[in-house]
């Protein structure tokens, strides 16, 4: 297995990630990332069975766990409720619970409201350039999880600052300041959400916050700890993430030299989306521990040891690729890994391809003459990837 050297915080990296990937792709499926101290799967094959062996697990061994420092303490006694964070059985009855209130019927449900949100920011867009990430693909998603919830979303501006400050915990370029300020918004976050639950405890709404109290799971119901972390973290994951696929797909598509009202026409709009996914993904790593010693890839695992899963290299993998570093929506689509695998598939996939779905046609067929007015930068964020604005006029 070959050892590099790359920092994530380097700017060159920063906006194009994807050289890198493909130098160590070519070594093999695995390979030694200095800067992280961690073995890397970079395959689409490797990270894929790499996401559903249960002999790997987001939680880490008890007999490896360091103290807390206390600095984080509150921002960890949140995440550890997180079913993100967790393994069976925990992670099965938590997410059996979500899946109960967060149904394919009430995504489905959110098209119209969707439409409607989308023209009422086109309507507002300026007349002079402006910044579509700001105006457009940041707004939507915090506003729709919002609504879902049940929280007023006239305070998406604070969900926004929040769900920034708490994902900023797992990005490369985390430091003291950044850990300081995870744990301010958290502890807000935490406060706002519990105010909405004991108020839904005794005023039941229309609402996922309401469906959340209600679920059980062979008779078990979320505690009020695990009800403010899973409101939390459908917040988080539900617009950062997205956010991000946005912004990217609108960028790829205005850069492209396709016809961008062939490829949102309803006949290639699904094609368009995952390919959109996988062309240009908006979470580039997740971390996995292995549970046993094990010999995979040509690489013995040791209990403990953690992983990390290149999910934008498994996404231009040539072997499962043809020219994968070129955007083709009319490609027959092998699996991507833009919203994980397994177990921990991401329960917001549907509402996030439905977003993008409805979204991106309403944009470009309301702005058919849009168009950058600048390079779009991607921000220092990884191993989330995501622009820090798109400058446009329409």
């Amino acid at each position: 297995m070959q050892s590099f050297s790359q920092s994530p915080t380097d700017p060159e990296f920063i906006q194009n990630p994807y050289p890198f990937y493909d130098k160590t792709r070519r070594q093999g499926p695995l390979f030694f990332w200095r800067d992280y101290n961690m073995v890397c799967a970079s395959s689409l094959a490797a990270v894929n069975a790499l996401l559903r062996d249960r002999r790997f697990g987001r939680e880490q061994p008890a007999e490896f766990r360091k103290p807390v420092p206390p600095n984080i303490q509150p921002f960890m006694d949140i995440e550890a409720h997180s079913m993100l964070e967790l393994e069976p059985p925990t992670h099965t009855r938590l997410r059996g619970l979500v899946l109960r209130a967060f149904t394919s019927r009430r995504i489905k449900e959110m098209a119209p409201e969707i439409t409607a949100l989308c023209h009422q920011l086109i309507d507002a867009f300026p007349d002079q350039p402006f910044d579509l990430l700001h105006n457009f693909g940041e707004k939507i998603p915090v506003i729709i999880i919002a609504r879902l919830l049940g929280v007023p979303e006239d305070r998406s501006d604070d969900l926004l600052k929040w769900s920034h400050a708490m994902v900023a915990m797992y990005q490369a370029n985390r430091s003291r300041q950044t850990e300081q300020d995870a744990v301010i918004a958290a502890t807000a976050f935490a406060d706002f959400i519990r105010s909405y639950v004991y108020t839904r405890r005794n005023t039941p709404g229309d609402d996922l916050i309401t469906q959340l109290i209600a679920a059980k799971e062979d008779g078990e119901k979320l505690s009020t700890d695990e009800l403010i972390s899973t409101c939390i973290l459908l917040l988080n994951a539900g617009h950062e993430a997205t956010v991000h696929a946005i912004g990217n797909g609108i960028k790829t598509l205005l850069e492209s030299d396709l016809s961008v009202a062939s490829l949102l026409n309803s006949g290639s709009l699904g094609g368009t989306i995952e390919e959109l996914l996988r062309f240009d993904p908006p979470l580039h790593m997740f971390t996995r521990y292995a549970y046993e010693d094990i010999a995979l890839f040509g690489y013995n695992f040791k209990r403990g040891e953690e992983i990390a899963l290149l999910l934008g290299a498994a996404n231009r993998d040539p072997v499962a690729y043809c020219e994968p570093e070129k955007f083709d929506p009319t490609r027959k689509l092998a699996p991507h890994t833009s919203f994980g695998a397994g177990v921990h598939f991401c329960v917001g996939a549907p509402l996030a391809r439905l977003e993008m779905s409805v979204a991106l046609p309403i944009l470009f067929e309301r702005c058919p003459n849009l168009r950058l007015t600048g390079m779009p930068n991607f921000a220092d964020r990884y191993h989330f990837h995501g622009l820090s604005g798109l400058i446009v006029r329409t």
